[in-house]
Formats: structure tokens, sequence, C-alpha cells
């Protein structure tokens, strides 16, 4: 299973660590998308920047 995390807030005003947090998920605009694992090294990540992110599954394996 896979998770699609997509950035629907801008992260002006955000917190360093929240801004490389979302990086880290490679989400760098409002609108960008990406398909991530779902482990618990992930669900870490957006936990942290969960009121920047909306989150669905994907069924399918994450590509690198």
């Amino acid at each position: 299973m896979s998770l699609k995390v997509k950035l629907v807030k801008s992260m002006i005003g955000s917190k360093k660590d929240q801004i490389a947090t979302a990086e880290s998920l490679g989400l760098r605009k409002v609108g960008d998308e990406t398909v991530q694992p779902d482990n618990a090294q992930t669900q870490g990540k957006i936990k942290k920047i969960s009121h920047l992110v909306e989150v669905t599954e994907v069924k399918g394996k994450a590509k690198k």
C-alpha cells in the first residue's frame, strides 16, 4: 500500500523543521503531489505536517 501526499497549504510562516519535512517528502509548492510508501517513517513525517497536507491511500508500490 502507498500514500499519495498533496501539499494543500502554503509553508509560509511554518517552522524550519516543518519546511524540511515537507521537502523530504518531495513537496515544494502548493499543489505538489508525491506517492510515498506506507511505513512508520512516512507516517511520522505526515503527522508532523498534517495541517499542511492531504493524504489518500493508493494501491501499488511507491516509485523510487
